[in-house]
């Protein structure tokens, strides 16, 4: 297991969350420093996420101790509790009830990637009532009945809810015309599977789209041939492509370029970062990415670009992904339920979460910084990317982006 003491450094104006006025009752020895978690893949097929999404906590830990700590516990320092969820649901479990059986002083943590891994970590950490915070999308994550884990992200289904009609009104405003048949390609992942549930139970047809192709694979692929032959069988007008492994995204993306299907024949949307993470473009051409879309839980956007800037020169990040500014924002998020509370206590921070209310969210995109009653952030928004000149930028909502999507003509 792995700990780690961030320290503190010079940062710029960002310390909305900290100068909200949140402090609570002092307490009679305040600690010199309060452990907060972060449950993340750091081996095996997910490290690289996992890595990133360190970066974000450590950035916020950094400005949160610069900024003086938490007030209210007499500038208390954050300290950053690393762990490895590995790569595997049974993997993520383990790591998480050494969590809850090692680190007994957690005030709270942030984890856990994939869907799959965090339905199972929050299995544990419920049960040790440790508050989670994760930017995981499956909707069963907070349809549970669970009272400590607390979603950032907008849900799988209502990201789908809310992507697929910017989705149609982009191709009308493109094309002169809504598409009319799509094809699924999706892994078996927890959040991708969530994200298609809405869809194949009649959100489609709601959008009068037929579904033509629909296939389910396990990650890792070793062969995309099979699923982009159904693909070109049938010339949908829309391809949804769910992929959670990088070289799953690669290997279809490279179909269908090979099959004459690429994005100038077929737009492609994904959801999740999968599809935009840096790392494609280490292993393809930025030209067979051009024109992909995402739909993602959030992003480095516009009224970012000090985070963004910062994440560059740290940590040579070409651009912010949803693992480093959500979890970024989840650091202050506990840091202004611990100043809420006015204790470095798991039930106090839990309480204070379930009670937060600080309005409009920075770096969350839309919606609130509050919790509804099953933990869900209230009207959690989504973010829409786009791969253009070798850079996924953000071309919705309209406040956050830095450039308007593009949709092929065939």
């Amino acid at each position: 297991m792995t700990t780690r003491r961030i320290v503190s450094a010079g940062v710029f104006g960002i310390g909305a969350l900290a100068a909200l006025g949140l402090a609570g009752p002092a307490q009679a020895q305040n600690p010199a420093e309060v452990k907060v978690g972060l449950l993340v893949p750091l081996s095996g097929l997910y490290a690289r996420p996992g890595q990133v999404m360190k970066m974000g906590a450590e950035m916020a830990i950094e400005h949160i101790n610069a900024l003086g700590g938490i007030k209210a516990l007499g500038g208390a320092k954050l300290k950053l509790v690393l762990l490895d969820s590995g790569d595997t649901v049974e993997k993520a479990k383990n790591a998480a009830q050494r969590m809850v059986a090692q680190e007994t002083d957690l005030v709270a943590a942030s984890g856990a990637y994939l869907s799959s891994f965090t339905l199972a970590v929050t299995e544990v950490t419920e049960r040790a009532e440790l508050p989670v915070l994760t930017l995981s999308y499956s909707d069963l994550i907070t349809d549970r009945g669970f009272k400590y884990v607390f979603q950032t992200s907008a849900t799988a289904a209502s990201q789908a809810r809310q992507c697929l009609p910017v989705m149609m009104q982009v191709a009308e405003k493109a094309t002169g015309q809504k598409p009319k048949t799509v094809a699924i390609i999706t892994d078996n992942t927890g959040a991708s599977v969530a994200s298609v549930k809405p869809m194949r139970e009649g959100l489609l047809k709601e959008h009068g789209l037929n579904l033509v192709v629909d296939e389910t694979f396990t990650p890792p692929l070793s062969d995309a041939t099979p699923l982009v032959q159904k693909v070109r069988a049938t010339r949908p007008d829309l391809l949804f492509f769910l992929p959670t492994v990088i070289s799953d995204a690669k290997l279809v993306l490279e179909k269908m370029n090979e099959f004459g299907l690429g994005q100038a024949r077929i737009p492609t949307v994904s959801f999740g970062i999968a599809i935009a993470e840096p790392e494609m473009l280490r292993t393809m051409s930025p030209e067979l990415l051009q024109g992909v879309m995402s739909c993602v839980g959030s992003w480095g956007s516009k009224g970012h670009e000090k985070l963004i800037a910062e994440l560059k020169s740290k940590y040579n990040e070409p651009w912010m992904t949803q693992n480093a500014i959500s979890t970024y924002a989840d650091m202050w998020v506990i840091a202004a339920a611990l100043e809420k509370s006015g204790k470095a206590d798991k039930a106090a921070v839990a309480e204070a979460l379930r009670t937060l209310d600080l309005g409009p969210s920075k770096y969350y995109p839309g919606g609130l910084i509050k919790f509804d009653d099953k933990g869900r952030r209230v009207d959690a928004g989504l973010t829409i990317l786009q791969w253009q000149n070798g850079i996924p930028n953000t071309v919705y909502p309209p406040d956050l982006a830095m450039s308007e999507a593009v949709w092929s003509k065939k």
